[in-house]
């Protein structure tokens, strides 16, 4: 209370039923004392850095020793790894799972210095590594959201920043800031046909307006050479690019954050 904080009272006894387990990002149930259940909000551990197994058992374990039921629901996102992958063999991807753990050493910790940026796997100018990727880096927001104005890039530059990420778009040393396949993609229209309208400005246009309300300008170079796609869907952390040894990477649990 004197740092700052909140002390809650409950009142009556306890009579949960269930407990429900939430694994869906940034989402979360709301108790109800004439039905009540335990509910535990997994996502949240990784926020703050948790080791998640343990603190689930210790959440376990402190619903048994309450003398609480032994009875779990686990909501998870309404597309899991499985169906992800089923979507990529469909349209004849070679898509296989794998877990944190046989990723160690190569996942790492989001930073808030990293810049946000595009899942480009060619070498670049950046020296602030350790930001989450998106397809164009935050052009990825706007495509999705059918933002297609200036003034529409520079919000969401901002709603980067405000989230405790550096925004970026970026260019590369053969074709300036058309080198970004993913714009030069929406630009031209090849998305045309899923629904995505076209922005409303060109390549150059939309580097300045990001740069102006504060973004970064990241510029590649090289050529691509990409091997596989690395879709990363472990919260808060990523991979990083390796020029040498190539890949595209995907922070899918990014896309929660901004409700995409």
């Amino acid at each position: 209370e004197n740092a700052g904080g909140v002390i809650e009272m409950h009142h009556g006894s306890h009579a949960e039923k269930v407990v429900y387990i939430n694994l869906v990002e940034n989402k979360t149930l709301e108790p109800d004392e004439d039905d009540q259940r335990f509910i535990v909000d997994g996502w949240a551990a990784g926020k703050f850095g948790l080791d998640v197994p343990k603190f689930l058992i210790a959440a376990a374990a402190t619903v048994e020793m309450l003398g609480g039921p032994k009875k779990a629901k686990i909501v998870i996102p309404s597309i899991s790894p499985a169906q992800i992958a089923e979507a990529l063999q469909g349209r004849g991807w070679d898509a296989e799972i794998v877990t944190d753990a046989s990723m160690a050493g190569q996942l790492v910790d989001v930073r808030p210095e990293g810049i946000l940026k595009c899942v480009d796997g060619r070498g670049s100018d950046n020296t602030r590594m350790g930001g989450p990727k998106m397809p164009g880096g935050i052009y990825a927001i706007a495509h999705n959201r059918g933002v297609t104005s200036i003034e529409g890039l520079k919000q969401i530059t901002k709603e980067v920043a405000s989230k405790g990420h550096v925004p970026s778009v970026h260019g590369d040393h053969s074709s300036d800031m058309l080198g970004c396949g993913f714009f030069k993609l929406w630009v031209t229209g090849r998305f045309d046909d899923m629904g995505y309208p076209r922005p409303q400005f060109d390549a150059d246009q939309g580097a300045k307006a990001v740069e102006n309300a504060g973004g970064v300008i990241e510029m590649h170079h090289g050529s691509h050479a990409e091997k596989v796609v690395y879709i990363n869907l472990v919260e808060n952390k990523t991979l990083e690019p390796d020029e040498d040894d190539q890949r595209f990477i995907v922070d899918g649990w990014a896309a929660g954050k901004f409700g995409l």
